[in-house]
């Protein structure tokens, strides 16, 4: 799963007025195959608090639940996917982030932020502040494993293809409901997979080394004389 064969820790963020509980699903699923699955409830999860201030609770969260030099995975549902952005982007996530996974995620903004006027649901507007600067320097996310996974079908984050990055790995997914991706069996299926991609930084490596050997000519035989002493 990385370079050691040993997963590293996922940490599972939701999304707007759910908590960690929503997870019961993905969780167990992900424990059960050899992950070591954490999550956070976010307060206050209305969308009345900023994404930014949110991020803040990942990172100290993060903090004091790993010690400095360990790697994790992070996962992030809907709301949950722009503030574990905020943290990776803007509050030092990138350093330690391996594999980053947003579901359903208003990437570009969704419409049904204007049915509320929290700051939280400001910033998921399609011309929030908050986008633009993210946005700007997505390229970032490409020095780490990046899946974007969402569905066509999805009334909550409007258009849907707003989850869609022009980075990273995109998964479209037949799903019918919003809600219904981080519990149908597709979608967490789907972020197993993502979790269990070899590291870029891993096939970057492998790639270079094998082209240098590719590169490297064969030593020449020395020519063989019957009579050298």
């Amino acid at each position: 799963m990385n370079s050691s064969d040993k997963p590293n820790p996922v940490l599972l963020v939701h999304g707007i007025n759910d908590t960690a509980a929503v997870f019961h699903k993905m969780a167990p699923y992900l424990t059960q195959r050899g992950w070591t699955v954490y999550d956070i409830s976010l307060l206050p999860n209305t969308g009345e608090a900023g994404l930014d201030s949110l991020a803040v609770q990942v990172g100290d969260y993060i903090a004091k639940t790993f010690a400095p030099e360990q790697p994790l995975d992070l996962v992030g549902f809907s709301m949950g996917g722009i503030v574990s952005r905020y943290y990776v982007q803007r509050l030092g996530g990138i350093k330690r982030v391996q594999r980053f996974i947003t579901i359903s995620a208003p990437n570009n903004g969704t419409w049904a932020g204007y049915f509320h006027n929290g700051e939280g649901c400001c910033q998921m507007r399609p011309d929030s502040g908050l986008l633009y600067d993210l946005n700007r320097d997505v390229e970032m996310l490409e020095q780490l494993n990046f899946t974007s996974i969402w569905t066509p079908y999805d009334l909550i984050i409007l258009p849907p293809k707003s989850s869609q990055m022009p980075i990273g790995k995109d998964v479209q997914l037949p799903i019918l409901f919003h809600p219904w991706m981080i519990t149908d069996i597709r979608a967490i299926k789907a972020v197993a997979k993502a979790l269990s991609e070899p590291l870029k930084s891993d096939r970057e490596a492998s790639a270079k080394q094998n082209r240098q050997l590719q590169r490297t000519p064969e030593r020449q035989k020395s020519p063989q004389h019957e009579h050298n002493i």
